[in-house]
């Protein structure tokens, strides 16, 4: 009789199976039957790891100093663990807030935790004392993991949480060190069934508070076998994914997607990214899959890439959309083609480029296997060829959250009519490839013109003085709306009338009338602490200026007169 460790191979040597397959695999692929009870770390990575001294996590400092650990050690240290937890009263089903680093206590606490039965709530250390009280409150954690260096954060958060420490001992901590002293057993199965939940996920927060996304025992642990399926990685490759603790991304591709494939996850700490150094550990590591938020690939290009990928095979984003042009730097150069991919923290990778079939420019992809993506018009309620991209619930894949917690209203709205509602708009072509149309609260019209911020900002990059562009409308009396550009610069260009010139005269030349450029403005761009662009800030900047009126450093088109030569 197949265990659910069988069951769940099964899926996974298949897609593996099938990576240049696309075709077969979306007509194969079906989410596996876990039957009454499964725990991924239990149930997989420590069926995987026992007795394997094959290296599980490598992790270089920037000062050059490294650690590896092996499958077995990490599933010992995580047992360890697991133990010392228990003993000082965590539990199934509590929430555990997991505050930590790059650092290999994450990774073991994150499996032992999994291997209680209780429930993480991941959590980034750039948060300050309010934020941790809105999630501690929201959470309900009953259990918090932090390092020595902030601790001092929870001082004025009230509640009767347990407190766990990494590193110096503080008073009233207990210190989770203590562990690897401890001589466990391996660790038995907590009996979570797969509906239970695992993990709980605050969003970067964009356009609102931050929601609450639950996660089951099985719908990112299962769900990420299509994450796996688009990053290819092989058991024994070396996987590098760019992410910062406390955001799905890391789960996504710095915990499950690798582990899952059985291979190497690497990390690289760095306090000031370098993209040279970057390159250079990619290269003596011999890194084999690599992704990175399109923020990171914007940087690359401007990089020296002329030593080669090293022992690179897969290039992937995600995160935000992937403008083209990054995309032809790093094909020119490096002879690999960047896949794109698409996914929430609500919905682990659902849309991407994927190995053995064509990438086209500006496309997200094709929809992932077991995933049924469709477009819906947002005014009839039916599929059309262009529309938000939603999740048809008939289907409802195992990757999909259960909902957010303690907001039925959210619930409401992010199910109607029998849909997951993204809140992303797309376009989908003859082929089934999706193109990226912007958010639905992004997209706006000038002139009666719909524009599609992120069309106008894949222009804008090419030119060699924009590093990152953010494009909203600004307030017009004539055409109601006109598309604005706030633009970073890239290194050795200064802000200044020549060089809005040139980055206007170039969008001018590049797009169609409706879509052009009127107004640009060198201006830091507001990113939510995970690193994505927020325009909601730089709509409501543009909306508190009054019609017809310049803002101070902004720059118009028809303040050139030279740019009317050209049309």
């Amino acid at each position: 009789m197949a265990t659910t460790t069988d069951v769940y191979r099964q899926a996974r040597d298949l897609l593996q199976d099938l990576s240049q397959d696309y075709g077969k695999a979306v007509a194969e692929f079906r989410w596996p039957d876990l039957g009454e009870r499964f725990n991924w770390a239990v149930d997989w990575f420590d069926a995987i790891a026992r007795g394997v001294e094959r290296t599980a996590l490598w992790i270089v400092e920037e000062d050059g100093s490294e650690a590896r650990y092996s499958f077995d050690e990490m599933a010992r240290r995580s047992d360890q663990v697991a133990a010392h937890l228990s003993a000082h009263g965590v539990g199934r089903g509590d929430k555990v807030l997991l505050m930590l680093n790059n650092q290999v206590e994450l990774w073991d606490c994150m499996l032992a935790v999994m291997k209680l039965g209780a429930v993480i709530l991941p959590t980034t250390t750039a948060l300050g004392p309010a934020e941790l009280n809105d999630r501690i409150g929201r959470g309900g954690a009953a259990h918090v993991v932090v390092n020595a260096a902030d601790t001092a954060k929870f001082d004025d958060v009230p509640g009767a949480y347990t407190r766990f420490v990494v590193g110096a001992a503080t008073p009233g901590w207990v210190p989770v060190n203590e562990a690897y002293d401890r001589e466990v057993p391996p660790a038995e199965h907590p009996g979570t069934a797969p509906s239970d939940p695992q993990l709980l996920y605050f969003t970067s927060g964009t356009t609102s508070l931050p929601k609450l996304v639950e996660h089951t025992q099985v719908s990112y642990p299962v769900g990420h076998l299509a994450t796996s399926f688009w990053v290819a990685a092989k058991p024994g490759d070396v996987h590098l994914n760019i992410s910062s603790p406390g955001w799905a991304k890391h789960a996504w591709s710095c915990f499950f997607a690798p582990w899952i494939a059985e291979a190497t996850i690497f990390v690289y700490n760095y306090s000031r990214f370098d993209a040279a150094a970057l390159l250079g550990q990619i290269r003596r590591a011999g890194v084999n899959t690599f992704c990175a938020p399109p923020t990171v690939w914007r940087m690359l290009i401007k990089a020296d890439l002329s030593g080669g990928p090293g022992e690179l095979r897969q290039l992937l984003s995600a995160g935000e959309p992937l403008n083209p042009e990054v995309m032809d730097q790093v094909r020119a150069a490096w002879g690999l083609t960047i896949r794109d991919g698409y996914g929430q923290t609500e919905l682990p990778l659902a849309v991407g480029n994927v190995p053995g079939m064509p990438v086209k420019p500006g496309s997200m992809g094709l929809p992932l296997p077991g995933v049924p993506i469709v477009l819906v018009d947002p005014v009839t309620g039916k599929e059309a060829p262009e529309g938000e991209i939603c999740v048809d619930l008939s289907r409802r894949p195992m990757s999909l959250m259960t909902g957010y917690q303690g907001d039925p209203e959210r619930n409401a709205e992010a199910m109607a009519g029998g849909y997951y509602h993204t809140g992303d708009v797309a376009s989908r072509d003859e082929d089934g490839y999706i193109f990226y149309v912007g958010r639905t609260d992004d997209v706006f019209k000038a002139s009666d013109y719909k524009i599609s911020p992120f069309e106008l900002e894949s222009v804008l990059i090419e030119h060699p003085a924009v590093a990152e562009a953010a494009v909203v409308p600004a307030p017009d009396e004539l055409r109601l709306a006109v598309p604005k550009a706030y633009i970073a610069l890239a290194p050795g260009y200064e802000p200044g009338r020549e060089t809005a010139f040139e980055i206007l005269r170039h969008a001018r030349e590049k797009l169609a009338p409706y879509q052009r450029v009127r107004r640009i403005e060198f201006y830091e761009l507001p990113k939510t602490i995970s690193g994505k662009i927020r325009r909601v800030d730089l709509r409501s900047r543009e909306e508190h200026v009054a019609t017809g009126r310049e803002t101070t450093g902004e720059y118009r088109d028809d303040q050139f007169p030279e740019l009317k030569s050209q049309g």
